[in-house]
């Protein structure tokens, strides 16, 4: 049974449903947020459970697997960007790895996945990236600051344990059930979808691009890396494999709405070569694919959103 911390967010929820997909039972943890979407509800209290947690209190932590046999933990659960002050951005963010690293070798788990984010190759100007590349230590957002931190002592916490770790390097996520609107890519598929004009948070330039990934997709990676036998290496990349630009998210869009109001400027905001993930690991080591190009996961996100499903 494989414990996903943060398991009723947006990706550990599609996560779970990968790992179902697999033979795996899974335990979510549920802050505040409660959410039963469709493709996962007739699984709740059968073999998927939720269980409240706050992930900084380590004696809840270590209840739960009193009351489940847990074989392995994915850890997703973070604070709401800019949710915290400085002090507790640092308490909420160490602490709970610190919890999930201690219950993992207590219940002598087979693996211990933690999510880290493709903004670790911040700073990094041309791609693709790969896992052994160099990485600033000089982060300018909480979200690379952590992720980096978050590698740097797990990596340690495993040499001096013997705990199997894997850290999970997850590309510009979007698609069901994502709530945050922080990408544009979700922005504007909503705007279009309520004929509206989005609310950017920055100038858009067509040919600006970057790894985006299918929420289905990085959800089914990392099952597929967490149930793996054996893993040659510590760090994956789950993404797209590809730079897709926002010029290609308009057209995807206008196949839907013609008239969609999607405000870009032409040409690019700076010049990048090749800005996506290397899969050359994740596809080698346990068959990973990206099943949903550009155009195949518009079609899915809108039909979604046009059906009604809450976000």
């Amino acid at each position: 049974m494989i414990l996903i911390t943060g398991g009723l967010g947006f990706i550990g929820l599609h996560t779970a449903r990968s790992l179902l997909d697999l033979g795996e039972d899974v335990v979510l943890t549920q802050y505040r947020v409660a959410r039963e979407p469709g493709f996962i509800k007739d699984e709740l209290g059968k073999r998927a459970f939720v269980e409240q947690l706050d992930a900084t209190d380590g004696d809840a932590l270590m209840e739960i697997g009193r009351r489940h046999e847990i074989t392995g933990i994915i850890h997703m659960a973070t604070p709401g960007l800019g949710a915290l002050d400085a002090a507790g951005d640092y308490k909420v963010n160490m602490y709970s790895l610190l919890n999930c690293l201690e219950a993992a070798e207590a219940w002598g788990v087979k693996r211990l996945g933690i999510a880290s984010s493709v903004t670790v190759y911040n700073g990094v100007e041309n791609g693709p990236f790969t896992e052994d590349m160099p990485l600033r230590t000089t982060p300018n957002n909480p979200v690379e600051a952590y992720k980096k931190a978050y590698e740097i002592v797990s990596t340690h916490y495993a040499l001096r344990t013997g705990l199997d770790i894997v850290l999970l390097r997850m590309g510009y996520i979007y698609g069901p059930l994502y709530h945050s609107m922080g990408s544009a890519m979700s922005r504007l598929v909503h705007a279009a979808v309520k004929v509206v004009a989005p609310e950017l948070r920055a100038e858009l330039y067509e040919d600006d691009a970057q790894d985006y990934c299918y929420v289905k997709d990085c959800g089914r990676g990392v099952a597929l890396l967490q149930v793996a036998d054996k893993l040659q290496y510590q760090t994956y990349n789950i993404g797209g494999g590809r730079a897709t630009s926002n010029k290609e998210i308009a057209s995807a869009l206008r196949r839907h709405f013609s008239r969609a109001d999607l405000p870009m400027k032409p040409g690019a905001s700076q010049p990048r070569k090749d800005p996506y993930m290397d899969l050359t690991r994740i596809k080698g080591e346990v068959g990973y694919e990206p099943e949903y190009g550009v155009d195949k996961a518009i079609d899915d996100y809108v039909a979604w959103l046009q059906a009604g499903n809450a976000e």
